[in-house]
């Protein structure tokens, strides 16, 4: 009976990368078992990283260079209604909350992610979503014709909503068309998408582009032509072949997509697989977030969601973006200049996603997210220490820049887009929206948590609070180490088979844990079992 238990656990992950026990596999079975990038699934990962992902890291930026510009229009209009001019405090609260309003609209959106895939499925949600960017383009487009801030901020709210979706479900609809060995080169593009976002806000905000008064509104409006550029070509690919198959039973549409995406006419191994995972939740519902947050099967991933997400917005990078100006004025670089060395930021951002996207495959999921949580914490202790001593050793003031741009380095490397993906990965079909709505809301909460503390808790903790931010960075990547395996080339039910282990791991006898050899991540090697399976019988 226990040899029975224990390979009802174990005895599902000795299976090869396509299907069959784990013997020795050929070097020609590996090779047709390896999907190669084909041009649609390039396309598609850049059309919706450009027309949805980007678009965030745009909104994120874009308010931060026509501040003074947004301001004055919001006083004069103000003015032009009432007969007086806005006092300074009530003016920063009314652009504070046009900042702000950003995440709250991100908020609702990702509460609305289960409800829209569930109905409109992956691809669906992704095109009728873009109707939001263009009705946000045209509320601030024409806001100053109108005379009319409370335009600006409704534009915002509805970017951020429209965002909330969309920084969901493109990760979502990625994860599920992209081949395991593809699935974490694709599942970064988004997070690069982010930073040429920030970037493109960044160059567009300089003064000889769009940073002039009069094309504020444009500024802010220009999110409709990459938003129109997806709404125009996304209908040419398919759904997600596991929303079609798993969700909606459809196996000839479902097949008809792996054709399309895999450029090959031979999917029967996925389709399999697809059908192996239909199986197993063949008594199970799409679940609600209730019943995920209830849901003991699956306690360590939904915690593994909520930590990393909580993590990504937690570790300061909001703060280091809030603080990057003064920390470079303070270096001794001229007030007019620190605009282009912004921009120099930036495209260190999309450098730095780049490399994280190219080797993410080589090096896995593991390395990219623990290191980039490391690096960050060991420079917020420098900045720290930089900003402590910088009166008494002129020198560290370059030292708080080299630390600021490795921190923006660090974290676009791993943290900025292996959250997302994880969240992909560590679900099966049934949970995978939910997870979603709980990562996309901790996340966006934690964005506005931050941006509304951060500046109290500058205030009263000084150069300190950045310290705060290090012991989140060094607590999460101590987390990841410890509690997530490596997904990399492995299928959703693979991966749902090692945590299966690990929660079985209590049912087995005492005498037998040492002669159990793990292979770091938690799965079981071919060789433990043979010695388990001889020690039980």
């Amino acid at each position: 009976m226990k040899r029975d238990h224990l390979l009802k656990y174990h005895g599902s992950l000795q299976v090869s990368p396509c299907r069959g026990p784990v013997t020795e596999v050929s070097a020609a079975t590996q090779h047709t078992c390896t999907k190669h990038l084909t041009f649609p699934l390039l396309s598609v990962t850049l059309l919706v990283s450009f027309g949805s992902s980007m678009l965030y890291g745009y909104n994120l930026a874009v308010v931060n260079s026509p501040a003074v510009h947004i301001k004055a229009f919001y006083n004069a209009t103000w003015s032009q209604r009432y007969g007086h001019g806005l006092a300074p405090g009530p003016l920063t609260l009314l652009y504070s909350l046009t900042v702000s309003i950003f995440a709250l609209g991100g908020l609702v959106g990702s509460l609305l992610v289960g409800v829209l895939v569930d109905r409109y499925g992956r691809n669906g949600t992704l095109s009728r979503s873009v109707l939001f960017v263009l009705m946000a383009g045209g509320f601030m487009g024409f806001s100053r014709e109108l005379g009319s801030p409370e335009m600006v901020i409704i534009g915002r709210s509805i970017m951020g909503l429209y965002s909330g979706i969309c920084l969901s479900v493109v990760p979502l609809y990625l994860g599920e068309i992209a081949p395991k060995n593809l699935r974490g080169f694709l599942g970064l593009m988004p997070s690069i998408f982010i930073c040429l976002g920030v970037f493109f806000a960044q160059v567009l905000g300089l003064p000889e582009l769009l940073g002039k008064d009069r094309f504020w509104p444009l500024f802010l409006s220009v999110v409709v032509i990459p938003a129109s550029l997806q709404l125009m070509l996304l209908h040419c690919f398919p759904e997600s072949p596991r929303y079609l198959l798993i969700e909606k039973n459809d196996i000839c549409e479902a097949t008809k997509a792996l054709h399309r995406f895999l450029g090959t006419p031979d999917v029967q191994d996925v389709i399999e697989e697809m059908k192996e995972e239909q199986r197993s939740l063949s008594s199970m519902e799409m679940v609600s977030v209730w019943q995920l947050l209830r849901d003991r099967s699956v306690r360590w991933q939904t915690l593994s969601v909520v930590v990393v997400n909580a993590g990504m917005q937690l570790s300061g990078i909001d703060a280091i973006w809030f603080y990057t100006n003064t920390i470079f004025e303070n270096a001794g670089i001229p007030v007019s200049q620190i605009p282009y060395t912004t921009v120099g930021t930036g495209a260190i951002e999309v450098v730095a996603g780049l490399i994280g996207c190219f080797t993410i495959e080589k090096v896995g999921r593991r390395p990219l997210i623990i290191t980039g949580f490391c690096a960050m914490g060991i420079c917020l202790a420098g900045i720290t220490v930089s900003l402590l001593l910088q009166t008494d050793l002129p020198w560290m003031r370059y030292v708080s820049v080299a630390c600021v741009v490795s921190i923006i380095a660090s974290f676009c490397m791993g943290p900025a887009g292996v959250p997302f993906l994880m969240t992909a990965e560590l679900f099966t079909q049934s949970h995978r929206p939910a997870a979603y709505i709980v990562g996309g809301s901790i996340n966006w909460l934690c964005n506005f948590t931050v941006g509304f503390i951060f500046p109290f808790l500058q205030m009263s903790a000084g150069a300190f609070c950045y310290l705060v931010f290090c012991g989140i960075c060094l607590l999460v990547a101590l987390y990841v180490y410890l509690i997530i395996p490596e997904t990399k080339n492995k299928t959703f039910m693979e991966i749902s088979h090692i945590f299966a282990t690990r929660r079985s791991f209590i049912s087995i006898p005492t005498h037998l844990i040492g002669m159990i050899k793990l292979d770091g991540y938690g799965a079981l090697e071919s060789s433990s079992l043979e010695g388990l399976d001889s020690s039980l019988t």
